[in-house]
């Protein structure tokens, strides 16, 4: 029975989601938190690694520990097959969960996963990628489901059209949707019209105009606007992705693509890809690999509870509004 999984794939969504049924399997809130630690590998130490491993549970048969990113610190052939040696030799009283994103044509060659394939009798490995923008309508179709509510086809698609491939958004959107029809009857068409014109979205737009424009007065009331009306984890994961988006859209037009390119390219709707196209015109491809960097920074800090992530974006805005 294996007690190492590996969860990778470029869907964050359904790695978050997948990740909070390894946590539902501590139903006692008085010793999940004891039997529970998240370890970001870039900032983990070994010490505080390996005793987290070999932690004995509190009154449960087995301890949760959850690794972030670990190519991020493994990074070369001694430091991976060392990393691999240990884990192996993991106790049985502890379910180690390995997350790390990976883009479908990385996977087959990806060191974790030939070790995964290498070693099947304690490790589990889980793909989740991306649907394809054909495949988003049965997607959405399912997502609904699973969230205990129906939609019509023609919905379906409708909502299928305005978020592409991004399946937290769609997972956001589509929980907007019930709670708009109470559950009570089927999403139409109409419903995604006059909820879903992706508002928050635009808002994230403008936040990052702002920073593009050095104008922190406007970021800071953006952002707190958006607090107002979405999850500040909800958000954080739309700020994240936005500048992940400009990464790749930047790199499409340096290769002298369009916004076309970049709506293909990233299986994002016609309306997302404008306006990131136009955004990634105002950086510098280090800019924004820098900026990316802070983000990374961000969360492996508010993780670790160093920082909570309102004061978190609060500090990003004057830094990058400052400049």
């Amino acid at each position: 029975m294996p007690n190492i999984f590996i969860l990778y794939g470029n869907d964050e969504f359904a790695i978050t989601r997948r990740l909070k049924d390894f946590e539902s399997d501590f139903t006692d809130p008085t010793t999940a938190g004891m039997n529970t630690a998240h370890l970001e590998a870039r900032s983990v130490s070994e010490d505080d690694f390996n005793n987290a491993l070999n932690a004995m549970p509190f009154l449960a048969p087995k301890r949760l520990v959850v690794l972030s990113n670990p190519s991020a610190k493994y990074n070369n052939v001694g430091t991976r097959k060392k990393f691999e040696e240990y884990i192996s030799k993991a106790p049985d009283s502890v379910k180690l969960v390995i997350h790390e994103l990976i883009e479908p044509k990385e996977a087959e060659k990806h060191w974790l996963i030939k070790w995964a394939a290498k070693n099947a009798s304690i490790v589990k490995a889980q793909a989740f990628m991306l649907p394809r923008q054909k495949e988003m309508q049965g997607w959405i179709v399912n997502e609904v489901k699973k969230q205990d509510g129906k939609i019509e086809p023609a919905a379906a698609s409708k909502l299928a059209e305005m978020v592409g491939v991004d399946t937290r958004q769609a997972g956001m959107e589509i929980s907007k949707l019930l709670a708009y029809v109470n559950w009570a009857r089927p999403i139409q068409g109409s419903d995604v019209e006059a909820v879903c014109i992706v508002t928050s979205q635009q808002s994230v737009f403008d936040f990052v105009d702002a920073l593009s424009q050095g104008n922190g007065k406007v970021a800071q009331k953006l952002l707190h606007r958006l607090l107002e009306n979405e999850e500040v984890f909800s958000l954080w994961g739309m700020v994240v992705r936005q500048f992940r988006l400009l990464i790749q859209a930047r790199e499409i037009l340096d290769g002298r693509g369009n916004k076309d390119d970049v709506a293909r390219a990233l299986g994002v709707h016609p309306f997302v890809a404008e306006k990131t196209t136009g955004q990634a015109g105002r950086f510098s491809i280090e800019a924004l690999e820098s900026i990316y960097r802070k983000l990374l920074t961000i969360d492996e800090r508010v993780k670790t509870s160093q920082i909570t992530l309102e004061l978190a974006l609060d500090m990003l805005i004057a830094e990058l509004a400052g400049k």
